[in-house]
């Protein structure tokens, strides 16, 4: 369903126009009865997670460091 809103009537019901964008319908702002924008929802992010790739950093890479090589990283 199409719904068209001069900006003056948008900028009181924009919650309700975001959850109807949100929702599936077309949403136009009009501004003097001609359409300018149209509202529409974003495509969800995943949440990031911290870490590796998985596949791209061996597991030997992640091991700790053993003596030999920790004293030649002190400066």
């Amino acid at each position: 369903m199409t719904v068209q809103m001069n900006i003056q009537d948008a900028k009181a019901n924009l919650s309700r126009l975001v959850a109807r964008a949100q929702a599936g319908d077309d949403v136009v702002i009009a501004r003097a009865g001609s359409p300018v924008v149209r509202l529409v929802p974003t495509s969800p992010t995943g949440q990031r997670r911290f870490g590796t790739i998985p596949g791209k950093v061996s597991d030997e890479a992640m091991m700790p460091l053993d003596e030999e090589e920790l004293r030649a990283w002190e400066m």
